[in-house]
């Protein structure tokens, strides 16, 4: 999840910014089309910069975290800006590989040729990232971006505003605009770049929004890749380590106070396990944030008071076992934990985003499975277990993003995996060699020898009718 409002597009309104848009649209397909951006020496060379850029503005960014969303120093460091190095860094040493005209086999019915795949750039693509991570699920495509060799306009979120500014001086200060753009505001921004005539839209936000943004992306057939979310399960079987299970669910759970789109929305337990999870992972609540975790230096805030308000109506009182207590004032939410609750509880009824943790139950692992099943596809999926055949089901069973079996979160942080949403939890993947796939049109060349197959040409006789069918069947 993690919004960016787009409103119902008023064309009096949007036109003085519709035709910037355009403007720099243009500016920058022909950039690219000039071939500026396709030796992979220039693209390195951007990277080179982006990477020292971070470096130069790394405590501003880590302030800025800190101020929007209250984000330790440690989880800014370790999920944003140590992220962005790392995936610069991973990203650089391989894509002069990736950027060669991969040999592919030829079919003997054309004998005598070669078949090849050129990954060539888009063009101009937009990037819109969320408030959640709102320095990362930027600048991460952003790296996509350049190393396919594409320009790229960039659209923070404008609910985390201090990071919004920084991004927005330090990609300026970096690149000329007619490369890399940023273009800070609200709706009346998004809505022109989204209607505006690009080569490919990246978007990270909720499923609502993204559906607004393929809507639009659909008026000029732009391909879109929509990073979204979903209600996210976490099964935890009765064979498993329970206090294991406790410590990597909370961390999961509460990282970045909740808001993380692959967070774990939900457990579903075994019933014969179900209380002794909820005393574990109440005492390793304690554990890493103290008695009042609002006191915690390590446990952030709620982004904005709407957020907040939509958050605190999604409690029951009389369910919550741990936590439940807020200030609106700090925007704070006290991690919660939320026991005997049913798929009818209105917990349940929407990605919670935030630290609320509903706590199901089950007897059966088959009655399990269904239940997700009858739910839209998610992001993401957890399985704690001991149990090889239990592990198999599952994940053959259930349709998901991607996930892991006794841990959360970390299969994002591969870049040998892709990741991405299925169904209403999105589509298409990034992250190492994907992004720069993602990124890229695979342009597909077959080239002819001068061995001719008169055969295949009129008049079509029934001797070359009996050979064509010899080779084709």
């Amino acid at each position: 999840m993690s919004e960016t409002e787009v409103p119902t597009r008023t064309p009096s309104q949007d036109q003085p910014v519709a035709a910037s848009v355009a403007e720099i649209v243009r500016a920058q397909q022909q950039f690219v089309q000039s071939g500026a951006t396709r030796p992979v020496e220039f693209r390195l060379r951007q990277l080179e910069r982006l990477k020292a850029a971070i470096t130069r503005y790394e405590m501003r960014i880590l302030e800025a975290l800190q101020r929007d969303l209250r984000k330790p120093e440690l989880e800014g460091y370790s999920t944003e800006v140590g992220y962005a190095y790392d995936s610069i860094g991973y990203v650089m040493k391989r894509l002069r590989q990736w950027v060669k005209p991969e040999r592919v086999r030829t079919p003997i019915t054309h004998v005598g040729s070669r078949s090849y795949i050129y990954r060539e750039p888009y063009g101009s693509t937009l990037i819109i990232g969320p408030f959640n991570y709102p320095f990362m699920l930027v600048i991460d495509p952003l790296i996509g971006a350049i190393s396919a060799g594409n320009a790229a306009i960039v659209k923070p979120s404008e609910f985390t505003p201090h990071v919004s500014g920084v991004i927005a001086e330090m990609l300026g200060e970096t690149f000329d605009p007619e490369y890399i753009r940023v273009m800070e505001g609200g709706q009346e921004v998004t809505s022109a770049l989204i209607h505006a005539p690009l080569d490919l839209i990246f978007f990270t936000g909720s499923i609502q929004v993204g559906k607004i943004v393929m809507a639009a992306a659909a008026e000029h057939l732009v391909p879109v890749v929509l990073e979204l979310g979903g209600k996210s399960p976490c099964i935890v079987d009765r064979e498993v380590d329970l206090e294991l299970a406790a410590q990597r669910i909370v961390w999961g759970k509460f990282l970045n106070t909740g808001q993380t789109c692959v967070a774990p929305d939900y457990v579903l337990v075994h019933e014969s396990v179900r209380a002794e999870l909820i005393a574990k992972m109440k005492a390793q609540i304690t554990a890493f944030y103290g008695e009042d975790p609002q006191r915690s230096p390590d446990y952030g805030r709620i982004v904005n008071e709407r957020h907040w308000n939509r958050l605190m109506g999604l409690l029951d009182p009389s369910k919550v076992a741990v936590g439940g207590t807020g200030e609106r004032e700090d925007l704070y939410l006290a991690p919660t934990i939320m026991g005997n609750v049913s798929w009818e509880d209105k917990v349940m009824q929407e990605e919670i985003f935030g630290p609320i943790l509903p706590v199901l139950e089950y007897r059966e692992l088959d009655a399990a499975i269904r239940n997700i099943r009858e739910h839209p596809k998610p992001l993401a999926l957890y399985l704690f277990t001991s149990n090889s055949a239990t592990e198999q089901k599952v994940i053959e069973s259930v349709s998901f993003g991607g996930g892991c079996v006794n841990d959360t979160i970390m299969h994002l942080v591969s870049p040998h995996l892709p990741f991405g949403g299925v169904g209403s939890s999105g589509m298409g993947a990034y992250h190492g060699r994907y992004s720069f796939e993602t990124f890229s049109h695979r342009k597909s060349v077959l080239k002819k020898s001068r061995i001719n197959l008169s055969f295949i040409y009129p008049p079509y006789t029934a001797g070359k009718l009996k050979l064509i069918r010899r080779f084709m069947k």
